[in-house]
């Protein structure tokens, strides 16, 4: 099956398009992954086709503040820019990424069945939840559901703007203002980390983490026998700066080795008991007793899947939403605002109690009740070609 796999470069959204590629690969399929070309080189390593993804820089009609307008009307121009070489591979089957929606404008005009790819849980509304973004547990009794209520309805303007943007943006390509959806979604998270929902979608499906890994080197580990506490700073743009230095200054003392993971240039005159550097995070996670990151999706749920215990530093974006998601489920603790007090506070709690640890092979056992994507995709390929 020729499948096109569309991502925007960020690597919350890039690394499960590379890691679902790889699935197809080794499936017998041939994708052609659509992204930006930081991760061309690391790709073709993996003998994974790659394309440009076109459309991806800003244009002076962009407005960056107007998340409508920089998902829907941003789909409409990446989705012609894209339709030439999108048309030239003959795809079975497009799999576009969540926040580039331009992928699944494109398979539309083309007539290609297309199916969603959430590299984290199901953001969209629920009649029964409280708005995502709020960090907030479903409300109990008649209060707690009287407030989830108000708050729905304090978001819903935005929520019909947005819609009202899509219908804008898809008439903008000839295609009617009336979204059909996907063919299906594909959910990639951990059933740990998702919520239950009594209006959840039809053809949406948790398939589990997609993780990958952006180098084949392994970072060394500083020596001795303390416990090891892996950092992973934040790779999104809205994530805690700091992080790193706060870090070595909490835990300085305190008997741990501190292996600090990061895509960026490391800082320098690090301690004898820290190490940092690009490295294989599922190598470190082996080795690690906890987990520092921002509640980006793809550090907690590989951590969680390793059974690692997590102290979460969330910025913004939906890293306030998983920080707490993971914390209502046991196996993190949320400190904001950042302070090395209270680094050095969560770091030990978790150290010092195993119920946090429990917790994290828990959450990593839920992996069992995912479905298999590629299954699923073939599924969507058969079911277009009998109409």
């Amino acid at each position: 099956m020729r499948v096109a796999v569309v991502a925007g470069p960020d690597p919350g959204h890039a690394f499960p398009a590379l890691a679902l590629c790889e699935r197809f690969l080794a499936a017998g399929d041939d994708p052609v992954l659509f992204t930006g070309p930081r991760w061309f080189d690391a790709a073709k390593n993996a003998g994974i086709a790659v394309r440009r993804l076109r459309g991806l820089a800003p244009r002076a009609t962009d407005d960056d503040a107007d998340a409508g307008q920089r998902i829907h009307e941003r789909a409409a121009h990446i989705s012609t820019e894209i339709l030439p070489d999108l048309s030239a591979m003959l795809p079975e089957l497009v799999v576009s990424d969540v926040l580039t929606a331009g992928g699944g404008l494109a398979a539309e005009r083309l007539g290609v069945p297309w199916v969603e790819l959430s590299p984290h849980p199901l953001y969209l509304p629920s009649k029964a939840l409280p708005p995502i973004g709020s960090g907030l547990a479903p409300g109990e009794g008649v209060r707690g559901r009287m407030r989830d209520g108000v708050l729905r309805a304090m978001t819903s303007r935005a929520i019909r703007n947005g819609l009202r943007q899509r219908e804008t943006a898809r008439q903008s390509v000839s295609l009617p203002a009336t979204d059909p959806g996907p063919a299906a979604r594909l959910i990639a998270t951990l059933p740990a980390l998702e919520m239950p929902r009594p209006d959840w979608p039809a053809d949406t499906h948790l398939i589990g983490p997609l993780l990958w890994e952006p180098t084949e080197e392994i970072l060394d580990l500083p020596p001795g026998d303390g416990p090891v506490v892996m950092v992973a700073p934040s790779t999104a743009h809205t994530g805690v700066a700091g992080m790193a230095e706060t870090v070595l200054a909490a835990l300085d003392g305190t008997g741990v080795r501190v292996a600090i993971s990061m895509l960026d240039t490391p800082p320098a005159d690090l301690p004898s008991w820290a190490t940092a550097g690009l490295g294989r995070q599922d190598e470190l996670l082996s080795h690690a007793a906890v987990t520092i990151g921002g509640g980006g999706h793809g550090l907690l749920a590989k951590s969680l899947l390793a059974a690692v215990p997590v102290v979460t530093v969330p910025g913004g974006g939906d890293q306030w939403e998983l920080a707490n998601r993971a914390a209502r489920q046991g196996s993190s603790i949320l400190i904001r605002p950042l302070t090395a007090e209270a680094v050095r506070e969560a770091v030990l709690a978790v150290l010092d109690n195993p119920r946090y640890t429990a917790a994290a092979e828990e959450a990593s056992l839920s992996v069992a009740e995912v479905s298999d994507p590629i299954a699923l995709c073939h599924g969507v390929v058969t079911t277009a070609a009998r109409r």
